[in-house]
């Protein structure tokens, strides 16, 4: 299997600038974060010209990659999933791969594989590795619950480690590394529902809905008269590498943080839990890295919206995605018809929020 394909072009004048590493000491706050905010908002311009809407899921999806985390997205075929995650590989110039992942589909289809290959001048053969469509910057897992578990674990150690082992070697996936899989809600004969450890590695699960009607005018219109847009190259690889180190960088108060652990924690059940709606419904809640995920987000979304401190909103904003596959419902639940973001929403409005502690 060839390796992955470069596609973009820079051209002569080479993408624009983004935004430095980090914020010098001497620069102005309000004047970087507005620098960022239109820069982010230049991003989002250029991907319009091929996506009609889906703003949100635009959003969480730059968010997701801003915070070295994974995408599982959910929709109906025919929404431009595809056509979405290829337009943002150009945009950024980075190496795209897509999977389209099927009951045959192996292991080594998706790492690589070995081979022999006889040494030139001598007699001897030794083990070449072949590098498969995951040593790319952007993945694309299409309908990754159609394939087996045996291959579905085959991303586990690379979305985790970034990394992949092959016989006695273990080999380093460049940065940035990006997972995007899709799944049909609708369409469920013959499919491998992914495990919970596979789930919870992937930072949000979006749902993509239709379009509007105008928005439907507008797709049906640009794609059937040859009106779609080139796309010019926003960021480069370097800079993406910047501002996922921004993200991590950057300064959360110990309220938003603990409000953050909150959320994440009230989703348990069990006798401390004080929502009885919780203990109803839910038979277990989120781990440890939601609280990591839930934060980071949150982060990353303050970022983009050209802020350098964390909201409750941005917490709440980023909070059912990322909770939505971590909460599995008990059967009272389904009994009663209840869906994930209904509790999730009830319990946003549950947690109050923390006053800052006072400075001694």
């Amino acid at each position: 299997m060839n390796g992955p394909t470069k596609i973009g072009n820079r051209g002569n004048a080479g993408p624009i600038p983004f935004v430095p590493p980090r914020p010098e000491k001497d620069i102005n706050v309000e004047e970087f974060s507005a620098r960022i905010k239109q820069s982010y908002s230049a991003l989002v311009r250029e991907i319009h010209k091929v996506i009609v809407g889906q703003d949100d899921v635009i959003d969480l999806v730059i968010i997701g990659m801003l915070c070295r985390g994974h995408v599982l997205l959910e929709g109906i075929p025919g929404l431009g999933k595809t056509l979405m995650f290829r337009t943002l590989a150009k945009l950024m110039n980075l190496q795209f791969q897509h999977v389209q992942f099927t009951p045959d589909l192996m292991p080594s289809d998706i790492i690589g594989t070995e081979i022999i290959q006889q040494i030139e001048g001598s007699q001897q053969r030794s083990l070449k590795f072949i590098k498969g469509p995951i040593f790319c910057h952007l993945l694309l897992a299409d309908e990754i619950n159609r394939t087996s578990p045996k291959s579905q674990s085959a991303l586990l150690q690379a979305m985790q480690d970034r990394e992949v082992s092959v016989g006695n070697y273990t080999h380093t996936l460049e940065e940035p590394f990006f997972v995007l899989a899709t799944q049909n809600p609708i369409d469920q004969e013959g499919v491998y529902p992914l495990p919970e450890a596979q789930l919870d590695r992937f930072m949000f699960n979006v749902f993509i809905d239709y379009p509007s009607y105008e928005e439907e005018v507008e797709i049906t219109e640009r794609f059937t008269q040859n009106m779609v847009e080139e796309v010019s190259t926003v960021l480069a690889q370097e800079d993406i590498i910047n501002l996922q180190g921004m993200v991590r960088s950057m300064i959360i108060s110990d309220s938003m943080m603990r409000y953050a652990v909150d959320i994440v924690t009230a989703t348990r059940p069990g006798k401390k839990n004080p929502h009885a709606f919780i203990n109803e419904w839910v038979e277990w809640g989120a781990g440890p890295r939601a609280s990591l995920c839930l934060t980071l987000a949150a982060k990353a979304r303050a970022l983009l919206k050209g802020r350098l401190c964390v909201s409750y909103e941005d917490i709440r904003a980023v909070a059912p995605p990322v909770l939505r596959h971590r909460i599995k419902l008990n059967f009272a639940a389904d009994a009663e018809n209840r869906k994930p973001l209904e509790i999730i929403d009830q319990l946003l409005r549950a947690i109050p929020e923390r006053k800052e502690r006072s400075k001694r």
